[in-house]
């Protein structure tokens, strides 16, 4: 009986996702489905306290003020500002002016939460500027689209906060979690530059010019204002001075301020990003709220845990469960985004998590990890709409490019699942 009550609201979801109506709205919509036909609560009620609810969060606040705090960075000069500061560190470096991709990526993670921002903002400097100087598109573009996915991982990633919102985590704990993963992930992609650029030496081009040591501080100053707001995002979490909702106050205003002294804010920017952060937002919230109900409406079902119980009998190990949720995360990126992907699959698959004896924080990086695939897997793969919007390449072409940063990511996860000290070690150490 469970398995066909199952079908059908996996049914009426997917047809009401193909039926072209809003993510948020088709969760509701399944979710009322399965109170009315399966339960003998009243739908309308339980409806409401949960929207209500789930969008009332305090810890939900920290996710549009980091919006917002992107949406002002994506208007200012920050991303030419690190090409300057960055580039002139990287001419002995094997690959040379490419990393300037990964570090770019990673830096501007740490400020935007956003992986589509992320590769976006870094796109739009990097790609013109390689291109210019003869690297090669398929490099460029594909570890542009790499890279991008660092704005989910390093913190402060949206998807994080989704996740610890839904799965009831300490943002703040899962946002320590993500450090070292990112320096990792960043590691291993630039290491593939490096050997990639060896095999490949005809294809980069020769350094322009030399610089001294006294040349390359001088143009550092340039990384003196994100590194800053860095400091005073993610410094006063890792200190215990703000959480992450007042961290996220922090960033805005921090943004704001580098965006005056920038000379980038004005009454046309302020309000485009304050515009552009508000219906991201709604979108999200909408989707948490659907989420939520549906999450209610499979509990008093009872779906969640006569599921856990199901793959409880199954006998498989850790690794065996992790293995399998990676290959459905992977297939399930094919067709939603990360944010919808966390959402409406939490509340099943958390309990299964708890049963098995899995760190939910620890859970949670492996998620934001394998959600990264999904974002460079076609047909729904964010970062490349983006790079495609950017480009003009076809999606199989970009998919292509970004293939061995792909395997990376499943690299790290291997990793990740090896060494959870490479996860857990340093919340311990940072809030015990």
């Amino acid at each position: 009986m469970d398995f066909f009550i199952t079908l059908a609201l996996i049914i009426a979801l997917f047809a009401l996702l193909g039926s072209g109506i809003w993510i948020g709205l088709a969760l509701l919509g399944v979710a009322w489905v399965g109170m009315e036909a399966f339960t003998i609560r009243p739908a309308g009620d339980s409806m409401a306290v949960t929207i209500w609810g789930s969008s009332s969060s305090w810890t939900l606040t920290a996710l549009p003020m980091f919006l917002w705090m992107g949406e002002i960075l994506f208007r200012t000069k920050l991303s030419e500002d690190m090409f300057k500061g960055l580039a002139p560190w990287l001419e002995k470096l094997p690959g040379r002016l490419l990393h300037v991709n990964v570090i770019g990526c990673s830096i501007f993670a740490a400020v935007s939460g956003s992986s589509a921002a992320t590769c976006a903002t870094i796109g739009k400097i990097t790609i013109p500027e390689l291109k210019k100087r003869g690297y090669p598109d398929d490099i460029v573009i594909g570890s542009l689209a790499g890279a991008g996915t660092l704005g989910l991982l390093i913190p402060p990633s949206i998807i994080m906060i989704v996740y610890g919102v839904a799965a009831d985590v300490s943002i703040a704990k899962l946002f320590i979690a993500g450090v070292i993963p990112g320096i990792l992930l960043a590691s291993l992609f630039m290491g593939y530059i490096v050997v990639w650029a060896l095999l490949n030496k005809h294809a980069i081009p020769l350094a322009e010019r030399s610089y001294s040591f006294t040349e390359k501080l001088y143009a550092s100053r340039h990384l003196i204002p994100v590194v800053l707001l860095i400091v005073l995002v993610l410094g006063s979490i890792y200190a215990g001075i703000a959480t992450a909702t007042e961290a996220a106050a922090l960033g805005v205003v921090g943004s704001l301020i580098l965006a005056a002294l920038q000379g980038s804010l004005n009454r046309r920017s302020f309000h485009d990003s304050l515009m552009g952060a508000t219906r991201l937002y709604c979108m999200i919230a909408l989707i948490l709220a659907g989420s939520s109900f549906l999450t209610l409406a499979m509990g008093y079902i009872g779906l969640p845990r006569h599921l856990a119980t199901w793959i409880g009998g199954l006998g498989l190990s850790q690794f065996g469960l992790l293995f399998g949720l990676m290959l459905f995360y992977i297939v399930l990126g094919c067709f939603l985004d990360g944010i919808s992907m966390v959402v409406l699959t939490i509340a099943v698959i958390q309990p299964t998590i708890q049963t098995a004896g899995i760190d939910p924080v620890w859970f949670g990086i492996f998620l934001v990890l394998v959600v990264e695939m999904a974002q460079v897997t076609p047909p729904v793969g964010f970062n490349l709409f983006v790079l495609q919007g950017m480009t003009g390449r076809q999606i199989t072409w970009l998919a292509k490019t970004a293939l061995p940063f792909f395997l990376l990511m499943v690299f790290a996860v291997w990793l990740v699942w090896l060494v959870p000290g490479l996860v857990n070690w340093l919340p311990r150490q940072m809030i015990g």
